[in-house]
């Protein structure tokens, strides 16, 4: 593995920007956020970026590969919201250290719990082969299958357990998947 260093993204227009191409270089490619344009991204870094958030990145050589951002929800659960890591750089380890990190950083906030949403746009889990109901919403997600590399795995590898999903979220069978973790 290579050296790498972590960063706020804000503390250059240079990181800022590499950190905003990141994003429009990667979703659409991994088949996540697909409808992502550049006033989108434009959109997400000013929200991710406000007073107050966490926008942490990791480098190599001077080279952002990644960031995630953490925003206040609650009192003491913040909502991870973007996590962004080059194509090129998955499954290195890189998104895991990343989020170990945020997680320390988050920990000395006093923050104690971090939920994230995982949409399912693109039929990659079994939640979007089904019609959501009250009878078997609770089945569904104990029984979840992953058909494409959605990455609700990955935040699982990483701690966080389904607390639950909002069926139709992005549409007809494309549902938004929640997770959290205990990070106190």
């Amino acid at each position: 593995m290579q050296k790498y260093t972590f960063c706020d993204i804000t503390e250059s227009p240079q990181t800022l920007q590499q950190a905003k191409q990141l994003m429009l270089d990667t979703y659409p490619k991994v088949g996540m956020w697909e409808t992502l344009d550049e006033k989108e991204a434009a959109e997400t870094m000013e929200e991710s970026t406000a007073d107050g958030n966490i926008c942490l990145g990791i480098k190599l050589a001077d080279q952002l590969i990644g960031w995630v951002g953490l925003r206040p929800a609650y009192k003491f659960t913040w909502e991870l919201h973007p996590l962004v890591l080059a194509i090129e750089h998955h499954g290195k380890g890189y998104g895991t250290i990343l989020m170990t990190e945020l997680e320390k950083l988050a920990k000395s906030k006093g923050i104690t719990g971090i939920y994230v949403g995982s949409d399912d746009e693109t039929a990659k889990t079994s939640l979007s082969q089904v019609d959501i109901t009250s009878q078997n919403i609770f089945h569904e997600m104990a029984t979840i299958k992953n058909y494409d590399k959605h990455p609700y795995e990955f935040y699982q590898k990483c701690g966080y357990f389904i607390v639950g999903i909002v069926p139709n979220a992005n549409g007809k069978h494309k549902p938004d998947i929640m997770l959290w973790k205990d990070i106190s």
